[in-house]
């Protein structure tokens, strides 16, 4: 069956057929480890690992590349401002590797609570410095780049188009950003391959240069092409990358190779909260401990996210994910009836299942019409083991981990009550035993809202998430 996805760089919906006959080579834009990761940024891992788990469904074997940038990445991407990671770093007075460390490992602990594959090859900037510095020179050789007193910055004049990625006009492609700060550059968008560092800076390395460090953008086509080559299959991200970062990764690369490096550019579009975009000044920057606080698994965010199709906006508020919590519960408990039913299902029944399946997944990833398979499944009259066993299958793409159902189910029985819900319950009891019963049942509507089941039995009141 033809797999088609949409490529940023042409616009339009392609047939996918890799460079190398059943291999898939893939690089995705990692995380920069300098705080936590949020659920905005889990939306892209989650795109890239079910774009992942489905090309394995059709049997291509995987080598995908995902970076961690742990150097280089500017406060703007118009080249100003300081490194993120030393600006972690004197903010909680700790030196940059110690902050790439921490925030590192709980990234990888995120990813496993959401059932994220870790992709095959994980490079971290910092240990790539001798392929970036490489990649700059060879710039540099062939007269694409050039140096100032500040560092060396890539001549954007000496390509046949740029930007080609955006489709935007040049005088757009930094929209809102300061781009003139350097009098030295050819063109106010000429970018950044290498910095020279101050004497105060942590994280520089000898160059040909003096003591220097990268610019973020190249340390992603040095490392895309150590490991994949010239020229491979897909490159993902977040639609943020597209204008700036993914734009100049294609630039260098022409520049060095002559060739634009992946043949497919995929990208996921942003989550909203409450039908805006997430801002710290609005304080609706959520983490995954921030979700599961409020009873929301990451595995029940996982499922949220599957609602839209990754290339749509999608707006999480905590009703809608409350509501995902419940759904997640259900389908679970869909699951086990299912892998205890005794009722046989004819091969034509389950081959139909399975056609509509792959149609799905293998139209641009249409996961939200692929979940109404599974769905479909699961409400079936029929139960059927053999109903179980293709849910199972179904999972190798969508990654819920549906075979522990049945741990689930008994664990939510056990599972502690996040504190503003316990509160809550404590207030009840008091409003009980002082026969306040109307201020009881406001707080039993409030329990509801939020996704809680109160019962009051002659035992006392025991609450659990709603089923």
């Amino acid at each position: 069956m033809a797999i088609r996805f949409y490529n940023t760089l042409t616009r339009t919906k392609e047939e996918f057929k890799p460079v190398e006959e059943n291999v898939v080579r893939m690089y995705s834009c990692g995380p920069t480890v300098y705080s936590f990761a949020h659920i905005g940024n889990f939306r892209a891992y989650i795109f890239m690992d079910t774009l992942r788990r489905a090309l394995k469904y059709n049997g291509y074997e995987l080598k995908h590349v995902m970076n961690i940038t742990d150097v280089g990445h500017l406060e703007s991407d118009a080249d100003e401002g300081e490194d993120k990671m030393e600006k972690a770093a004197k903010k909680e007075n700790k030196n940059p590797y110690e902050i790439a460390a921490y925030y590192t490992e709980i990234f990888f602990r995120d990813m496993e609570r959401l059932n994220i594959e870790k992709p095959e090859i994980i490079a971290k900037a910092t240990e790539h410095i001798k392929e970036m510095l490489e990649f700059v020179q060879g710039l540099v050789e062939k007269g694409y780049a050039y140096e100032t007193s500040r560092g060396i910055y890539f001549d954007i004049s000496k390509l046949d188009k740029y930007p080609v990625l955006s489709n935007r006009k040049l005088d757009e492609q930094i929209a809102g950003a300061r781009v003139d700060v350097d009098e030295e550059k050819k063109s106010p968008y000429d970018f950044a391959l290498w910095i020279k560092a101050p004497e105060s800076h942590i994280m520089k390395w000898e160059s040909p240069w003096g003591l220097s460090y990268p610019g973020w953008h190249i340390e992603c086509s040095a490392m895309g092409r150590k490991y994949l080559g010239d020229e491979f299959d897909i490159h993902t991200g977040g639609i943020d990358h597209i204008p700036t970062h993914h734009e100049n990764e294609i630039a260098q690369s022409k520049g060095l190779t002559g060739k634009t490096p992946a043949k497919f550019w995929m990208h996921v579009e942003f989550l909203q909260v409450d039908g805006g975009k997430m801002s710290k000044s609005l304080g609706n920057i959520y983490t995954l401990d921030e979700l599961q606080e409020k009873g929301i698994e990451p595995l029940a965010y996982k499922l949220f996210c599957f609602t839209a199709h990754y290339r749509t906006k999608l707006n999480f508020t905590f009703e809608t994910a409350l509501s995902t919590q419940k759904a997640l519960m259900r389908l679970r408990e869909g699951f086990v009836k299912q892998l205890e039913g005794s009722q046989k299902i004819e091969p034509q029944e389950i081959e139909n299942y399975e056609t509509k399946f792959s149609e799905a997944i293998n139209d641009d990833l249409n996961i939200p019409a692929a979940m109404g398979i599974v769905w479909e499944i699961v409400r079936n009259s029929k139960q059927s083991k053999q109903f179980a066993d293709l849910l199972l299958k179904f999972d190798k793409v969508l990654g819920l981990d549906l075979v522990n159902s049945k741990k689930y189910l008994e664990d939510t029985k056990k599972i502690e009550i996040p504190e503003e819900i316990q509160k809550l319950v404590e207030e009840r009891i008091k409003a009980r035993q002082e026969k306040n019963w109307t201020l009881s049942d406001e707080i039993r509507d409030t329990l509801k809202e939020k996704g809680y089941a109160v019962k009051d039995t002659k035992d006392g009141m025991t609450v659990e998430f709603e089923k």
